[in-house]
């Protein structure tokens, strides 16, 4: 396993599970990069608008859906079973629409059932300046850093064999091993697999554009006490998400502190350890913050944070081959929580040979060519743009 995220680690838990000789390189801590530094969100959504699923890709939609129901399934399971303290609350996740418009367009092509509601922002209880949105009834909300930290303990005290600190420099595949490079030496397998995610292009045998890195930020309040959280109308304290071109999201922490992130994304070609967030992209999500919470406009940022993700062409999960003994797992695009180790667990099976699992199957990919992603700084330019100028047409209609 090369990469020490939850997906590597679930992968190399299952591996080892089935009987197999497994070693773990991470170039720091397992789950030190976007596994515990995500915004704790569970749940069973997919990447990419529904229109462009149902024109792109029809004739698995509904399996790419299943997939990310059992996603959220199995990371709940993952939890439980292994007891981890990671403070999870099955909440669910309201879709909020940031403009009366969007709603309209949420109500005309929603489709409530028994694990989804829409309605407005007082049948949700959520702030006014949402006009509502759709209340998803599957997933919840966690502290991703205790999750990580959960999962890493599973892994030290199973029989897998951990090397943190060890940077991989080079993967090659002899055609009769893989020989991975170190700086301190080396590591001879029978396989491999790829969970490097946003560092994932520093790797020359992964396949190109598979991803792009992307650095999130997200900025937690000072304390807010359940009045001014009624107040403010967040009644049902539910967390949140909306449906920009980038989206925005606001979830409360069992600290009694709102946590809140994205709005703003940044890229680079290659991806830097030691980042810290732009004051510019915080500035801007806490003027969001007040847009969206203006009674909270005296609560003060406490701290912020930021890690990169990756992204691929599809914004979709996508697992394959790289060459014949060497795989990856590409499961982050803002959903990796529940999707990396699931998709690590259902890739370790298929190793052994228990087969392709349905799922698998879904988001399997047997070409090795990807074309160029979208994603680069001109057009996160002009997402957040767009989204800016949607956001004050729609409050003058208002």
């Amino acid at each position: 396993m090369i990469g020490g995220g939850l997906g590597g680690m679930a992968a190399a838990l299952r591996l080892a599970e089935l009987g197999r000789d497994v070693v773990l390189v991470e170039a720091d801590l397992c789950g030190w990069g976007a596994s515990a530094r995500n915004a704790g969100y569970i749940t069973p959504t997919l990447g990419n608008d529904p229109r462009i699923l149902n024109r792109f890709y029809g004739d698995r939609v509904r399996a790419l859906y299943k997939f990310a129901g059992h996603a959220v399934d199995f990371t709940e399971d993952l939890i439980t079973r292994h007891g981890i303290d990671c403070g999870y609350q099955p909440t669910g996740n309201i879709a909020a629409a940031p403009t009366a418009a969007a709603f309209r367009r949420m109500v005309a092509n929603g489709r409530p059932g028994r694990r989804s509601v829409v309605g407005d922002a007082a049948q949700l209880g959520i702030p006014p300046a949402f006009p509502g949105g759709i209340h998803i009834k599957v997933g919840g909300i966690l502290n991703p850093g205790q999750l990580a930290l959960g999962v890493r303990e599973v892994v030290h005290t199973s029989a897998v064999r951990v090397f943190e600190q060890s940077p991989v420099t080079g993967v090659v595949d002899t055609g009769d091993s893989v020989r991975i490079e170190l700086p301190g030496g080396r590591i001879r397998a029978r396989q491999a697999i790829l969970t490097t995610n946003a560092f994932t292009n520093e790797l020359p045998i992964a396949p190109r554009n598979l991803s792009t890195p992307v650095w999130v930020t997200a900025v937690e309040t000072e304390p807010v006490s359940a009045e001014m959280m009624d107040a403010a109308g967040w009644t049902s304290r539910t967390p949140m998400t909306t449906n920009h071109f980038v989206m925005e999201s606001f979830r409360p922490t069992n600290r009694g502190t709102i946590v809140f992130t994205t709005r703003r994304l940044q890229t680079a070609r290659r991806p830097r350890a030691d980042r810290m967030p732009d004051q510019a992209v915080v500035d801007d999500l806490v003027r969001g913050f007040r847009e969206r919470f203006p009674t909270l406009t005296d609560v003060a940022p406490a701290r912020a944070w930021g890690g990169w993700i990756g992204l691929t062409p599809s914004n979709m999960a996508v697992v394959g081959r790289a060459t014949r003994r060497v795989y990856y797992s590409m499961a982050c695009n803002g959903h990796g929580l529940p999707q990396a180790p699931y998709l690590g667990t259902l890739l370790a099976d298929h190793l052994v040979e228990k087969g392709m699992h349905d799922d698998l199957a879904a988001v399997w990919r047997e070409s090795r060519r990807f074309a160029p992603g979208i994603v680069n700084p001109v057009t996160l330019r002009l997402g957040w743009l767009a989204d800016r100028l949607s956001d004050r047409i729609g409050r003058v209609r208002r």
